[in-house]
């Protein structure tokens, strides 16, 4: 069995917890040690991820750890609802930070939206390891791929 329709819209990436929300967040705690111990709670939020959807198919190539993304269309709103799972705590928060900015979007929305941007206000780059930046860029790169090919449709 793969994730149901509800799983999708039960994720509050992106739609309960802001891009507001994590800003705000990031403002107020200006110690990287809190900002980390942040990014690792927002990680828990990231709903259950069925073990059936971790296959090559979901898998993001280019991460250090193991991550899988798995998307549905949802035609009646035109949106586009993501899930994400790794197997490393921080990669969890980080892939937390990817649905709230591109999370229940329209593919349209999801591919106008300036991630680079969103990771240079919150100074990611400068605070995660390359490899990690590689894997998030890896993340945001299949995440606009499947938005691509939704437009497409």
């Amino acid at each position: 069995m793969t994730a149901s329709k509800q799983q999708f819209l039960d994720n509050p990436l992106g739609q309960k917890t802001s891009l507001e929300d994590v800003l705000d967040a990031f403002e107020f705690l200006d110690d990287w040690e809190d900002r980390y111990a942040f990014i690792i709670d927002l990680g828990k939020q990231l709903p259950e991820f069925p073990d059936e959807a971790r296959t090559e198919e979901n898998y993001v190539h280019g991460c250090q750890s193991q991550v899988w993304v798995i998307h549905q269309y949802d035609e009646d709103s035109g949106k586009l609802f993501l899930l994400i799972d790794s197997d490393a705590m921080i990669v969890r928060g980080l892939a937390a930070i990817i649905l709230v900015a591109l999370n229940a979007k329209s593919p349209r929305e999801l591919l106008a939206t300036d991630i680079d941007e969103l990771f240079e206000q919150l100074d990611l780059m400068r605070h995660i390891s390359p490899t990690r930046g590689n894997g998030l860029r890896a993340m945001v790169s299949k995440i606009r791929d499947i938005a691509a090919t939704e437009a497409a449709a």
